[in-house]
């Protein structure tokens, strides 16, 4: 653990303490409804676990990038074991009660493992890829980095956390990409899963196929690789229906809801029909702080975690949203910034991992709330409630502050210091 004192990346520290307060004082308004629920109280926990996240960021700002490369491995080892011993003893909570996703001792529940996964099996990615002298141009190059990432995503998947499964995929994609990987390549990689989605629909799915036959014939990978890719297609297309029978009730649900909210408005769409009337009815400026109606009737569920954006909207209006996206936009860039002038590749990829993981949950949340993405349970960061996402959120602050301390910013480029 270094002792020396080292440049505070002081940016990155304004944004992410603005967005924790802009989360604190919507899950305080969260609460603030015409009949009380425990939803009122909340805000307190919210800020206990801020302070405590602090400090946890600035203990672990004080972990040299050495000693994060030696942890790497343990700690993603650790990870391992709790997300396969939730499998056990998992617990589930709110919208997601069908999962095992909650750490739980006598009902109290200690948190979701997988929310720190995400940072340890960044940490991991990185260091796998940050071996390579050239950006693998095969798939069997690939194999260690999917090892990496697929065996913590499976015990996820099978929670079942659809939610955190996509950060996962998003991540990785990303990861692989600021690794140099090419396009081609990345859209290979992903084809059985375009294939596993497309299939509802066999003239889309013809027509994807078609367009994969091509990309493999432009792209000449390795003779039993295109074979490979072709069968794998083919065999994801034809499970497609099989899968989609093994998803829970409620997940089925959500991704039909996504296509048309009309067909359950009473049960699966009432979410996304309420969030959309609230943000819709928020105009400009809003209802007002605290004075959103479909939150203060209860009619918008899950106001503080999964649909918090909602009431950002309909109480603050245009005005509060774009001021949440442009905070988002910020962070983004300045942890670009980061990745760029990082002193090694290993420092960079970690970086831009951690970026990833959160673009893909702002995306994935806000679009969710305007029927723009499938509803997933997925939480946006430093805005809903939940101790663990902020305590994972902070940490990764925390190694960021590091990073950006021992970087060189020589790099050019338009993100160069």
């Amino acid at each position: 653990m270094s002792t020396r004192r080292f440049p505070i990346d002081w940016p990155l520290v304004a944004v992410a303490l603005l967005l924790s307060v802009y989360g604190i004082a919507i899950v305080y308004s969260a609460g603030q409804t015409d009949i009380l629920t425990s939803v009122s109280r909340l805000w307190r926990s919210q800020l206990i676990w801020f302070l405590v996240s602090l400090a946890a960021a600035y203990g672990v700002s004080r972990f040299s990038v050495r000693l994060l490369d030696w942890l790497t491995w343990p700690a993603y080892g650790l990870t391992i074991a709790m997300l396969a011993l939730l499998l056990v003893i998992g617990k589930g909570f709110g919208t997601g009660a069908s999962s095992k996703s909650w750490l739980a001792i006598g009902g109290f529940r200690l948190g979701q493992p997988a929310e720190l996964a995400k940072i340890t099996v960044v940490l991991a990615m990185a260091k796998v890829l940050s071996t390579f002298k050239e950006p693998p141009r095969s798939l069997l190059e690939l194999w260690k980095p999917a090892v990496v990432v697929g065996i913590p995503w499976v015990l996820i998947m099978m929670q079942p956390d659809l939610g955190t499964g996509i950060v996962f995929v998003g991540f990785a994609f990303a990861m692989l990409f600021w690794a140099g990987v090419s396009w081609p390549l990345l859209v290979l990689v992903a084809s059985p899963v375009v294939s596993l989605i497309l299939a509802f629909n066999t003239s889309l799915w013809g027509a994807w196929f078609l367009l994969l036959l091509a990309l493999v014939l432009w792209y000449k990978p390795y003779m039993s690789e295109g074979i490979f890719l072709v069968v794998t297609n083919v065999i994801f297309g034809v499970a497609s229906p099989r899968l989609w029978e093994k998803l829970a009730p409620y997940q089925q649900k959500r991704l039909l809801v996504f296509l048309n909210p009309n067909i359950d408005p009473r049960q699966s769409g009432y979410h996304v029909i309420q969030s959309q009337i609230a943000i819709g009815s928020g105009g400009w400026f809003g209802k007002g702080y605290t004075m959103g109606t479909q939150k203060r009737l209860a009619f918008l569920p899950a106001q503080h975690t999964d649909f918090i954006f909602a009431v950002v909207g309909e109480e603050l209006g245009f005005f509060g949203v774009t001021i949440a996206i442009s905070l988002f936009a910020l962070l983004f860039l300045r942890v670009t910034k980061i990745a760029e002038r990082a002193n090694d590749s290993y420092s960079s990829l970690i970086a831009f991992g951690l970026l990833a993981s959160w673009f893909v949950h702002v995306v994935e949340n806000m679009g969710m709330t305007l029927n723009l993405a499938p509803i997933t349970g997925i939480p946006l960061p430093f805005f809903s409630y939940g101790g663990s996402f902020m305590l994972a959120s902070w940490i990764a602050i925390g190694i960021l502050l590091r990073i950006s301390a021992e970087g060189r910013g020589g790099r050019s480029g338009p993100f160069a210091v």
